[in-house]
C-alpha cells in the first residue's frame, strides 16, 4: 500500500506544472484587467481563506507543531509567495520574459544542490543527467533552439531581480522540507499562502487597483477561479506534499516542465506557434524528469520483485 501510494505523488506531482503552467498564461491576460500585485494578492488570499475553512472543518489543526516550525512557516511565506511574486513582477516590467525564464530555469539545480548541502539528501550520477538534460530541454524551448537569441539576450537590472525570485523560490523549496517535519502539507500551504496574501495586500495598495477587480470580465474571472482553485489550492499543495514525500530534489525537477505546459497552453488556447526545436526541447526535458523521479523508483522496485 506504502508502496503505491509513493509512486502515485511522482504522477499527481505532474499536475503541479500544468496548474502552474496555465497560470502563466490566464494571468498574462488578468494582469491586463488589473494591476499584477493586486491579482496575487487575491489570488492567494482568497485560496488562503478557503484551505483556513477546510482545515478547520477537518480538524486538521495542530497548534504546537506550528509552535514548533512558525519560523520556517513565516519564511516560506515570505519567500515564496511574497518575495517570489515581487520580483518576478517587477522584473517583468523591466526585461524580457525570455532572460527570466532562462534564470527560473536553474531553480531545480539549485534547489537540487541546497538540497544536498543543508538537508542531506542523496546526490548520484542519474540525478546529475537528469537535471542537465532537461535543463537544456528547457533553453531549447525557451530560445526556439535559435543560437543567435541566445547570443543577443543583454542583461541588466531586471534579471537581478529576477535572480532575487529564483533564490526566493529555492528558499521556499528548503525551507519547505524543514517545515513539513513537523507540519502537515495542507497546514503548511494553508499558512504559508494567508500570510504571503498579507504581505502581498500591503503592497497592492499602492496600486489602487482592488476597484478594479468587480469590473473584471467574465473571462477574467474564470482565468482568476483556475488561479485560485487549481495552480493556488492544489498546486502549492501538491508541491508541499511532493516537497515532504520525495524530497526537495526530485519535486524540483517538475518545475521544468512549467514553460512546456505553458508554451503548449498557449498554442491551443491562444493560437501560438510551436517549432519543431521547441518539440525536441520538451522531450528533453520529460526524459529528464523521468531519469529524476520515476526512473530510479520503478528501477528499485524491479529489483525488489526478483529478490
Amino acid at each position: 500500500m506504502k508502496q503505491e501510494q509513493s509512486l502515485a505523488i511522482y504522477f499527481w506531482m505532474l499536475l503541479v506544472p500544468l496548474f502552474w503552467g496555465g497560470a502563466f498564461v490566464a494571468a498574462e491576460h488578468v494582469i491586463t484587467e488589473i494591476p499584477p500585485v493586486t491579482a496575487a494578492a487575491f489570488r492567494f488570499g482568497t485560496a488562503g481563506i478557503l484551505l483556513l475553512i477546510y482545515v478547520l472543518w477537518k480538524r486538521k489543526f495542530d497548534a504546537e507543531a506550528l509552535k514548533k516550525q512558525w519560523k520556517a512557516i513565516l519564511a516560506m511565506a515570505i519567500t515564496g509567495i511574497f518575495g517570489y511574486n515581487i520580483f518576478f513582477f517587477i522584473a517583468l516590467d523591466i526585461t524580457s520574459a525570455i532572460n527570466g525564464s532562462l534564470i527560473v530555469a536553474t531553480t531545480p539545480v539549485l534547489i537540487t544542490f541546497g538540497a544536498v548541502l543543508f538537508l542531506g539528501e542523496v546526490w548520484n550520477k542519474q540525478l546529475g543527467f537528469g537535471l542537465l538534460l532537461s535543463l537544456v530541454g528547457v533553453i531549447v524551448v525557451i530560445s526556439r533552439g535559435s543560437l543567435a537569441t541566445l547570443l543577443s539576450l543583454e542583461f541588466n537590472a531586471g534579471d537581478l531581480l529576477f535572480i532575487g525570485g529564483l533564490l526566493c523560490w529555492v528558499a521556499h523549496g528548503l525551507f519547505g522540507k524543514v517545515a513539513m517535519r513537523d507540519v502537515s502539507p495542507i497546514v503548511t500551504t494553508t499558512f504559508t499562502t494567508l500570510v504571503g496574501s498579507i504581505f502581498l495586500g500591503i503592497i497592492s495598495l499602492f496600486e489602487q487597483g482592488w476597484g478594479d477587480i468587480l469590473q473584471m470580465s467574465t473571462q477574467a474571472w474564470g482565468e482568476m477561479i483556475f488561479m485560485i482553485i487549481c495552480s493556488s489550492v492544489i498546486g502549492f499543495l501538491l508541491w508541499n506534499s511532493g516537497i515532504k514525500q520525495i524530497g526537495a530534489s526530485k519535486s524540483s525537477i517538475y518545475m521544468n516542465l512549467v514553460p512546456i505546459n505553458t508554451a503548449w497552453l498557449a498554442v491551443v488556447l491562444y493560437n501560438s506557434t510551436i517549432t519543431w526545436t521547441q518539440i525536441i526541447g520538451m522531450i528533453m526535458v520529460i526524459m529528464g524528469v523521468y531519469f529524476v523521479t520515476l526512473h530510479p523508483y520503478l528501477q528499485n522496485k524491479r529489483r525488489a520483485v526478483v529478490k
